[in-house]
């Protein structure tokens, strides 16, 4: 495909983006005036843009924003770690993957809300449940993604580095990290996603800090605008990291080639 065809078709993508884009918040606005639902539960674009403004003008909302980044970046730390060993330990073994890798497997779309109650009993009312909900939650997309990208390595590179004797700590450095570079960031990002919503979920149930008790209170003083305009700042955000992990990704990748 041509430079030209292909610059073309990019455009065309944007263009298509931009259209879905405009088309949803013309069917927002139109049914925020329509008044079919009750007052305020579909807010103005402009009622939103407003509370968003708001927002970001007070430092209410960064001050519990930094306690759920402090919480997510904890969770994918101990979650994103853990679900790594996990995973190469699954794909290097074939007897630990047979006894072990259908229990992960199954698992891995459990709810994972419903261990809230026990993270509660186990760490308190505090930051560490709502950690211990992110780890929950990104563990098993990392580890299920690791020991995938472990099958795919080219076993004629685990065996050169046999040959030359390297240690454990070396093979995973030297060989079996960059071999499985992209299932490891596609997890890293599956794994942050669910962290996120972990995470706020448990903010939400029980918490007096946090970017997710602030959804909630404002849910429970109906003040919609505000909800909406937290919601969307952090899917904003969470969409800027997702996006900044996979650049990262592509970047080492296009470097070390």
């Amino acid at each position: 495909m041509s430079r030209t065809s292909t610059t073309h078709t990019s455009r065309t993508v944007m263009l298509v983006r931009l259209a879905i884009v405009v088309a949803l918040l013309a069917a927002w606005e139109a049914l925020a005036l329509s008044g079919i639902l009750f007052r305020d539960v579909v807010p103005s674009l402009q009622a939103i843009g407003k509370a968003v403004f708001r927002l970001l003008a007070g430092p209410e909302f960064y001050a519990n924003l930094g306690v759920t980044v402090a919480e997510i970046g904890v969770a994918l730390l101990i979650g994103g770690l853990s679900g790594l060993a996990v995973g190469i330990l699954l794909g290097a073994n074939r007897f630990l993957s047979r006894a072990y890798e259908s229990l992960v497997y199954y698992l891995g779309p459990t709810p994972k809300i419903i261990f809230f109650p026990v993270m509660i009993m186990w760490f308190g009312v505090g930051p560490g449940s709502k950690v211990a909900m992110g780890v929950i939650s990104c563990f098993f997309p990392i580890a299920l993604s690791t020991a995938a990208g472990m099958r795919q390595i080219d076993k004629v590179l685990i065996r050169v580095g046999r040959s030359f004797r390297a240690r454990t700590w070396q093979m995973v450095s030297k060989i079996y990290l960059p071999a499985m570079r992209v299932p490891v960031v596609n997890g890293v990002r599956l794994g942050l996603g669910v962290a996120v919503i972990g995470t706020l979920l448990a903010e939400t149930k029980l918490s007096n800090r946090g970017v997710g008790c602030l959804v909630i209170n404002s849910y429970s003083t109906f003040d919609m605008p505000r909800m909406y305009a937290l919601l969307i700042v952090v899917f904003v955000i969470a969409i800027g990291v997702n996006a900044l992990v996979g650049h990262l990704g592509a970047r080492r990748a296009h470097t070390k080639s």
